[in-house]
């Protein structure tokens, strides 16, 4: 890291939520439990944010927040970063979605952070089934059920109430689909200002993509360059490689560029914020500084809009309640919510 020149944090382009906050278009991502120690991925926020980085999406589901919190009071107390001049996002899990959970999950989020506030609070997934940490794709938890509006707008409104406290800044949802997010849109006191949900090439997600959009969310994309070290119980052997693609590879060569950089430039050219993991500082870097110049040209753009596959990556078998027919039921793949 000592021979990396970090990226100039005001270079870095930002997108603008429906409030007028301005948030990084490349975060920082720090799920990495099933392979990385949070010590290392604490590490790794380090490094992240000497090189440039000021926004970080944490969640309290990783296992690594009072890592991080502790990474964190350690930069601030040696100058190389404000906390106003970050940009931090945590989610609240399954396993807080009853009553007085939300406030309960923020509290300890907040603790294990070593901050006052947070600049995003988003709800991890839209239903209360939860799994223990490193499972098999087979585990079921006998409490699963299917999404129940009223249920998810209790947990919602929980959300709004830390707003109106100043404990989250902004406030936004995760993995729900364009039936969900109808509903929630007609019931929701105070608007969800981001939507976040799987983004890559080979999954481009256009029609809740574009609704969100319309709908003034700002998207960010989690898996944006594939996912190659997601837990295990998410590959399946239909799986695409991103980063393989020949268009992918073609454009990269013509840039002379990792592949990885034309998944993150077509990301932030599209209009979504991304957040990519890495524990390597090469990497690290070169994440962030690829969305700094050398933009992608229309018709690269255009090229790459041709090869969705339709490959989503987190299908969330875990997640899946008893009745449920396959994971494709956590989608609403027909534009119905299954019950």
């Amino acid at each position: 890291m000592e021979n990396i020149i970090p990226v100039n944090s005001a270079k870095v382009p930002c997108f603008t939520t429906y409030t007028g906050a301005k948030i990084p278009a490349v975060g920082f991502g720090t799920f990495g439990s099933d392979h990385v120690s949070p010590a290392q991925m604490a590490e790794a926020v380090k490094c992240a944010i000497r090189l440039g980085y000021r926004h970080i999406d944490c969640a309290a589901v990783y296992g690594n927040e009072r890592e991080i919190g502790v990474a964190l009071r350690a930069l601030y107390a040696e100058g190389a970063v404000r906390r106003e001049d970050l940009w931090l996002t945590s989610k609240v899990w399954n396993d807080h979605h009853g009553d007085g959970d939300v406030l309960l999950s923020c509290a300890q989020t907040l603790k294990d952070l070593q901050t006052d506030y947070l600049d995003l609070m988003l709800i991890h997934w839209p239903f209360p089934n939860y799994h223990p940490p490193h499972c098999s794709v087979d585990c079921r938890n006998p409490d699963a059920r299917p999404y129940i509006h009223e249920n998810f707008m209790r947990v919602y409104r929980q959300l709004e109430r830390l707003a109106d406290m100043g404990l989250a800044r902004h406030i936004g949802i995760s993995n729900v689909t364009i039936p969900k997010l109808k509903l929630i849109l007609r019931d929701c006191r105070i608007k969800p200002a981001v939507n976040e949900m799987e983004i890559h090439p080979h999954f481009q997600q256009p029609e809740l993509y574009e609704f969100s959009r319309e709908m003034g969310l700002l998207n960010i994309g989690y898996c944006p360059l594939g996912s190659p070290n997601r837990p295990e119980r998410d590959k399946t052997p239909g799986d695409t490689v991103d980063m393989t693609d020949p268009v992918i590879v073609k454009i990269a060569e013509a840039h002379h560029v990792h592949p990885s950089a034309v998944c993150l430039k077509w990301a932030v050219q599209r209009g979504n914020a991304a957040i990519p993991m890495s524990c390597n500082p090469k990497n690290i870097y070169a994440n962030l500084a690829a969305v700094c110049s050398d933009l992608l040209t229309g018709a690269e753009m255009a090229a790459i809009a041709q090869i969705d596959k339709k490959c989503r990556l987190v299908k969330g078998h875990v997640f899946l309640w008893e009745g449920a027919k396959d994971w494709n039921d956590l989608w609403d793949v027909n534009g119905i919510i299954p019950q």
